[in-house]
């Protein structure tokens, strides 16, 4: 990297100033103990402090982000390069407890070659403390929200820098465990260009966007109208009058639910949903463009969102398992943060691949149940398309269910049923018929509770179609926030 490409490496108070409200920022940090240090490491220390302007690698405090109150944990890299040593911890910890106890979301922006290697094994074991306290504010159901500056590396990247609900990270930064430069010393060859930067992060799943500091507070402030709405007081949505649902043919039902026009989950987050934050992959280096992770408001209700994308589904790419442990990540933050989790089903689906298999899809979809019939957070299922397989019955368990009038679900695509029980395709619409696999079947069984009319194809009117939903997704949300989550008991006797 050269000077020309290193990305721009804001101080702190400049990085505090670009993304606070003028004149809200109010430090929380005591003078550092400083206490059984050499006299060498001390003068270091001091000619620290008068280069970079602080008294530590981290300066904590609160300001207000678009007039909300945020705690805030920053690093100064003019210090001994951001490391961490005793103080430095005590100083995130004493931040980061003092903004669980008061309720606040906390963002937190690492810049860091990691452990100070003057203070050895005694700074290295703080990553402990510093990742405990991370979890007890998200135990708290409170957002914690990271921006890897350039540099992220080592024990800061390994603790405080990945525990985020949300992680976004300075285009080109360095991002990564181990420093480059340890590598090429500890193995005499450099690290292979390319790996540790932000942008391959973002390509492997492990954080969710790229992007400048300057748009920093505009993605904080999006995320946070989600992560902080008001779980309580919503105001009560009346229930969209129901429309007739016409008795249409299921093999009708069926091709209707292929038609490529037939609006996905994009269009229906685009016409229907108040606020909308992407979200990114598993967090563990997996991603799949079948399945889309949002954190999104309907009306005033928030509730993380996991819908399959037919638009990120092909012949070529088919939904995996990484698409399944990438909702297992939405409902974990549904959880840690007591918002409403919405699944979407509209899959072909899932991959039947020597990967699939390898990659563990069986037992994805047997977690993606199990999370789901136990999820301590209330859940809602919109069917919205084709729904074949164990692929789309992975996202089916939860308090309520809505399809749209063309959404099916089945063991099988009809096509492979008559394959099974004729040897040949040319049965497939007297199997889908025979295997009752409507919504207004699914209804009659009760499996399905409201049934979105289309008018007569949602395909023909996607702006109306997607609205109609959208009123009643508003209503159901805020209706599971006032009741909270469903018991095991109640989730499972649907299928009776």
């Amino acid at each position: 990297m050269t000077d020309e490409t290193r990305p721009r490496r804001l101080s702190a108070h400049e990085l505090i100033d670009l993304f606070l409200d003028d004149g809200s920022w109010s430090s929380w940090d005591t003078p550092p103990a400083r206490a059984g240090l050499t006299k060498e490491y001390l003068a270091e220390l001091a000619a620290a402090e008068e280069r970079s302007g602080v008294d530590e690698s981290v300066i904590t405090g609160e300001g207000l982000l678009r007039g909300r109150r945020v705690a805030v944990l920053v690093s100064e890299f003019g210090f001994l390069a951001g490391s961490i040593g005793r103080d430095a911890s005590d100083r995130l910890v004493t931040a980061i407890e003092r903004a669980t106890r008061e309720g606040l979301p906390l963002l937190a922006a690492p810049s860091s070659g990691g452990t100070r290697m003057q203070e050895g094994t005694p700074a290295f074991v703080q990553m402990v403390r510093i990742s405990a306290a991370v979890a007890e504010h998200k135990n708290a159901g409170l957002p914690y929200l990271v921006y890897l500056r350039h540099p992220t590396t080592g024990g800061v990247m390994a603790s405080w820098g990945s525990l985020g609900h949300v992680t976004v990270a300075q285009p080109g930064a360095l991002t990564g465990f181990l420093g480059p430069r340890v590598y090429e010393a500890l193995y005499d060859r450099p690290f292979p260009e390319g790996v540790q930067t932000a942008e391959n992060l973002y390509s492997h799943g492990i954080i969710d966007a790229v992007l400048p500091p300057e748009e920093l507070s505009d993605i904080v402030d999006r995320a946070l109208a989600v992560l902080h709405a008001p779980r309580t007081g919503i105001a009560p949505v009346a229930a969209p009058e129901p429309d007739e649902i016409p008795d249409v043919d299921t093999w009708d039902a069926v091709t209707r639910s292929r038609r490529p026009e037939r609006p996905g989950v994009r269009r229906l987050l685009r016409y229907a949903a108040t606020d909308v934050v992407p979200l990114n992959g598993t967090g563990w280096g997996e991603s799949d463009p079948g399945l889309l992770i949002a954190l999104v408001r309907f009306g005033e209700a928030p509730c993380v969102f996991l819908g399959q994308d037919r638009r990120g589904q092909t012949a070529d790419h088919p939904m995996g398992p990484e698409a399944l442990r990438e909702a297992r990540r939405g409902m974990r933050l549904a959880s840690e943060l007591g918002l409403p989790l919405m699944t979407v089903i509209d899959t072909q689906g899932a991959a039947l691949s020597v990967d699939a298999e390898e990659g563990g899809l069986a037992g994805e979809i047997a977690r993606c149940l199990a999370d789901l019939v136990t999820l301590d957070a209330p859940t809602l299922c919109l069917m919205l398309g084709e729904g074949n397989g164990g692929g789309a019955l992975a996202l089916l368990p939860a308090d309520r269910v809505i399809a749209a009038q063309h959404a099916w679900l089945s063991p099988l695509p009809p096509e492979g049923a008559s394959a099974i029980m004729h040897r040949d395709l040319a049965h497939a619409p007297e199997m889908a018929r025979a295997q009752r696999v409507r919504a207004i079947e699914m209804a009659e069984l009760g499996i399905v509770d409201v049934i979105v009319a289309e008018k007569p194809d949602a395909a023909d009117e996607p702006e109306e179609f997607c609205a109609r939903v959208g009123a009643v997704l508003s209503h159901e949300l805020a209706t599971l926030l006032a009741n909270g989550p469903g018991t095991v008991e109640e989730r499972t006797r649907r299928y009776l």
